[in-house]
């Protein structure tokens, strides 16, 4: 029979405008047409292999295994084999045809086949010139030659699961989809997050069902537990999309301006020493205003007064600030636990440069003065950072404004945590009072010799000390025989913010006004609140660093020279640059300057 001139190619055929060939179609015209003859003299048996196991999973030569069908099926009949490992009789062609009348090809068409009754090639892999197996890479063809010269058929390659439409290799098979609901429904109809079938098929035509689950099955799932089920929209709705030709214009989102607000707020979980911390830090700064408030309180309740008018006229007459004894003085109350929260709160810490001798009499000057001087308090107000450990047998008293002693309910707080006046009668009776000999013998005082004044240039990262015409501190000091101990804080004027004086001119000299006339002045200051880090009267949680100098040796005279008076200041000042010098890469790494004595 003559050979059929219409192209088999689908493509061809659809070029040529020729009806496509089912694959049965094919099978029928190769089982009509008159088969070609076989050179039996070219068929050879591959040789088995030694040694081999039947029901191993080793592999073996694909002709041992037709031959052994072969023999199975018919005893009798003579084994033809084509090289390339086809059975070529014509009953097999018969068989092989009836079986593909009774069942059609499926939608995917077959896996060896285009699904038009064309064999599609296997391509090579463009990466790697093969298929990679076990690690290994498989080359497409293979060349190879018995024991006689001939071909010998290839060793069966590992299995290797693909799906469907790989095998196909089309792309309107892969736009086809290869999956379906558990109901039959079609892929495309499936909501999303819904379990389908998706047919599988390996080398060998076998085809697999295995559950598919969408990408986002597992949050679908999530979400359906959380809210009932949506009424089912229909399908051309559910497919179109409209996202290019649409647009969104978006509405501000709810609270971007909490993120980005000036203002940085603390967080709820904040541990409980922070918060403690905070507390007494918030009640110590508040004290003076605190005391002042609550007394007036208790003054709006007419039973109180009997009590109220005494005490106010024991405040305005009492001396007790200004005597020296120190008889209100609490050392239970300076060593109580509650002002280890406020000293670690900055945190602040304690340094000395050398041990002071018990046996004689000390003038601390404190620098610089700072907005509220939190770090003096820290240091000689209360053992908090271990003043009596780093300088055992000396008892040392911080000074303060004698109006602050006028004030009801804080003086008394004050007394009892040893603070006391810092007028000249005060001073010359803590240091000539007291002691093993009765004579100041291991008393100490602590002065912040800046003052108000000083307190108008406290910024941060910046340290002008009011020091230049300084010198009453020298004379009590020399009166008196006390050794003077400069003192220097690393970090007391980066705990406040200020308006910058520069600036704001008049508002400077109207602070310099209030000095004047009323011994203190008020800085417009600002920090850190307690719920936030950005506004509030609190201080900011920055390291204070008090370094304790080496005393300058004082020669007691009760009429002072100016002469030695000066050069005791020289010596004194001297000290406090070589504290300066040595320790501001330290405790001083992000200064914006350096040390400045001014007026």
């Amino acid at each position: 029979m003559a050979l059929n001139p219409e192209p088999a190619d689908p493509v061809e055929r659809a070029h040529e405008e020729l009806p496509p060939k089912s694959y049965a179609e094919a099978v029928e015209e190769a089982i009509e047409a008159d088969p070609a003859p076989i050179d039996e003299d070219a068929i050879k048996e591959s040789p088995p292999r030694a040694g081999h196991a039947r029901n191993s999973s080793e592999p073996r030569p694909l002709g041992e295994v037709i031959d052994e069908v072969e023999h199975a099926a018919s005893p009798g009949s003579p084994a033809l084999r084509h090289p390339k490992g086809r059975l070529e009789n014509k009953d097999s062609h018969e068989s092989y045809a009836s079986m593909v009348k009774e069942h059609s090809p499926s939608a995917n068409g077959l896996a060896n086949g285009d699904g038009n009754g064309m064999p599609v090639p296997q391509l090579p892999n463009l990466r790697t010139g093969g298929k990679r197996t076990n690690g290994a890479v498989t080359p497409d063809t293979f060349d190879g030659v018995g024991e006689d010269e001939t071909p010998r058929s290839p060793i069966r390659k590992a299995h290797e699961r693909v799906s469907s439409r790989s095998l196909n290799g089309t792309a309107a098979k892969q736009a086809d989809g290869g999956g379906k609901g558990v109901d039959g429904t079609d892929e495309k109809k499936l909501q999303p997050g819904a379990v389908m079938y998706e047919n599988i098929r390996n080398k060998s035509g076998d085809n697999l069902a295995s559950i598919k689950p969408d990408a986002g099955y597992e949050l679908a799932l999530q979400q359906r537990e959380d809210k009932p089920p949506t009424a089912e929209q229909p399908a051309d709705e559910r497919r179109v999309d409209t996202r290019k030709d649409s647009e969104l214009v978006s509405g501000r989102r709810a609270g971007a301006g909490w993120s980005t607000s000036a203002i940085r707020w603390a967080p709820l979980n904040v541990p409980l020493q922070r918060r403690l911390q905070t507390l007494i830090v918030l009640l110590h700064t508040l004290s003076i205003v605190g005391g002042v408030a609550i007394f007036f309180m208790l003054c709006a309740i007419p039973i109180l007064w009997p009590i109220l008018l005494p005490y106010l006229l024991y405040v305005l007459l009492s001396r007790a600030s200004i005597d020296g004894e120190l008889a209100q003085r609490s050392q239970w109350l300076r060593s109580s636990k509650i002002w280890s929260l406020f000293g670690s709160y900055f945190p602040a810490r304690l340094h000395r440069s050398q041990e002071l001798e018990p046996t004689r009499k000390y003038v601390f000057g404190y620098h610089p003065h700072g907005i509220i001087s939190h770090g003096a308090f820290a240091a000689f107000a209360t053992e908090a950072l271990g003043f009596s450990q780093l300088f055992p047998g000396i008892t040392n008293t911080l000074l303060t404004l004698d109006s602050n002693f006028r004030l009801p309910l804080y003086r008394d707080y004050a007394l009892r945590m040893g603070l006391a006046s810092v007028s000249r009668e005060s001073c010359e009776n803590l240091l000539s009072k007291g002691g093993p000999n009765g004579e100041g013998m291991g008393r100490a005082i602590t002065i912040v010799i800046g003052g108000a004044r000083e307190s108008l240039d406290a910024r941060p990262y910046t340290l002008r000390l009011v020091l230049k015409r300084r010198k009453g501190f020298v004379k009590l000091a020399i009166r008196t025989g006390a050794d003077l101990v400069p003192v220097l804080a690393f970090g007391e004027n980066d705990l406040y913010d200020q308006l910058d004086s520069s600036s704001h001119p008049y508002v400077h000299k109207l602070q310099l006004l209030v000095k004047k006339f009323m011994g203190f002045t008020v800085p417009l200051f600002h920090a850190r609140g307690v719920f936030n880090y950005d506004v509030g009267m609190m201080p900011y949680r920055r390291p204070v660093n008090i370094v304790v100098g080496r005393p300058v040796r004082i020669m007691q005279s009760k009429n002072p020279d100016p002469a030695y008076v000066d050069e005791i200041h020289k010596q004194y000042v001297e000290e406090l640059f070589r504290i300066w010098e040595d320790w501001k890469d330290t405790f001083a790494r992000h200064r914006q300057g350096e040390l400045e004595i001014v007026e």
